[in-house]
């Protein structure tokens, strides 16, 4: 029988995660598959409620206590980490806590993985449920990864990776750093599911302007050598452009270019496999919720 894992970080979202839980466990019912929760608690402020201990089909659920926060995507990087060096497992599947990544489409992965079990899948987003500015900006963040890296990362977390896939990545130290575009720079063996952008269980989204720019960047800064390149194109083409029509106005985009060039290289410092490795010093305690109820 088959071992899944489900990944999941949070910070104090401890009703949507006790939600989430019991919809996962509701889906995943009729898998011929052993099923199993890790939560990622990053060092919470809020103490721990709500979450059932009586579950139908998963097994176990796990709680690593973060001792300091370390943000999210270094949460999944520090998850992987762990399963990698204490859990037998087939697959991982990364998913938000918040309700976003919907539990309803786990069957989606599941499925997948039975037509080829080694390869890792995502789910890419078609539909999105936040207003029009998130939209727009989300729209602009993916044409300038596009633009600087050639890539089109159209998936956030919410993934299924077999276990060498896991493997390989804990060994990348940009992992550390995001873990979307790790996903695209670390391995081209990937397929997809059409994946729905839910709406959030309890908490409004922590995701405000800056936030979301510093995400985007962060995303882009994975590939900082191609960002490099294709910047050094852009600058020639916009010089001879530009030739002979040279002033205040039309050097600014210049100027913008090499802020950004340097943002994207200060962000990539972040990278690093030495802190990446020592991430589960930073767990205090694992705390069992529930034993095995499954059939």
């Amino acid at each position: 029988m088959k071992k899944f894992i489900i990944l999941i970080p949070l910070y104090n979202d401890w009703k949507s995660v006790s939600k989430l839980l019991n919809e996962i466990d509701l889906q995943v019912n009729n898998w011929n598959a052993e099923v199993s929760i890790i939560l990622v608690n990053d060092a919470s402020t809020e103490d721990r409620s709500g979450l059932d201990s009586n579950y139908k089909k998963i097994k176990s659920v796990k709680i690593l206590n973060m001792k300091e926060n370390r943000v999210h995507q270094r949460c999944i990087a520090a998850g992987l980490k762990y399963i990698s060096k204490n859990e037998k497992c087939d697959h991982v599947i990364i998913m938000d806590a918040d309700g976003e990544d919907r539990p309803e489409e786990l069957n989606a992965f599941y499925k997948k993985t039975l037509e080829n079990s080694n390869i890792t899948i995502t789910g890419n987003r078609f539909k999105r449920s936040e207003g029009l500015v998130f939209k727009t900006l989300y729209e602009v963040h993916k044409m300038l990864t596009l633009i600087f890296t050639g890539k089109l990362i159209k998936f956030g977390n919410f993934t299924c990776l077999p276990k060498s896939h896991v493997d390989q990545l804990i060994q990348k130290p940009y992992l550390w750093n995001s873990y979307s575009s790790s996903i695209v720079r670390a391995n081209n063996e990937r397929t997809f599911i059409p994946s729905t952008r839910g709406l959030r269980y309890v908490l409004p989204s922590k995701m405000n302007f800056f936030s979301l720019i510093f995400h985007s960047l962060t995303i882009i800064s994975v590939f900082r050598n191609i960002v490099i390149a294709r910047s050094i194109i852009i600058f020639i083409a916009y010089f001879f452009l530009i030739l002979g029509k040279i002033s205040t106005a039309t050097l600014l985009p210049v100027l913008f270019l090499f802020i950004f060039v340097f943002i994207i290289l200060k962000i990539s410092t972040r990278s690093n496999i030495v802190d990446l490795n020592k991430s589960l010093d930073n767990i205090g305690s694992v705390d069992i919720l529930s034993s095995s109820n499954s059939r």
